[in-house]
């Protein structure tokens, strides 16, 4: 699972402000990523990972509350896609 020194990695913050925040955003993520794709998603693998670090970049830097849904990558939902379809066992 993502962690929050990952996340602030990927989003390139340096300070610790904002750490309650993206602690959330990657708890959601998590949440949203094993809902869109499967219950026996791979934690530990890469796709999960990235869909997780896209998602949390997207919801930190639109914090709107009128949402901007096309801004959302389409790599994004190609990732879902091949993490529905490539579960492990459960």
């Amino acid at each position: 699972m993502l962690t929050l020194n990952e996340a602030k990695s990927f989003l390139k913050i340096d300070f610790d402000d904002d750490d309650s925040d993206i602690n959330s955003l990657v708890l959601a993520a998590d949440l949203f990523v094993v809902g869109a794709s499967s219950q026996n998603v791979d934690k530990e693998s890469e796709l999960y990972n990235l869909a997780c670090k896209l998602l949390v970049n997207h919801w930190y830097l639109n914090r709107e509350v009128v949402g901007k849904a096309d801004k959302l990558a389409f790599s994004l939902k190609e990732i879902l896609f091949q993490l529905k379809y490539t579960t492990v066992a459960p």
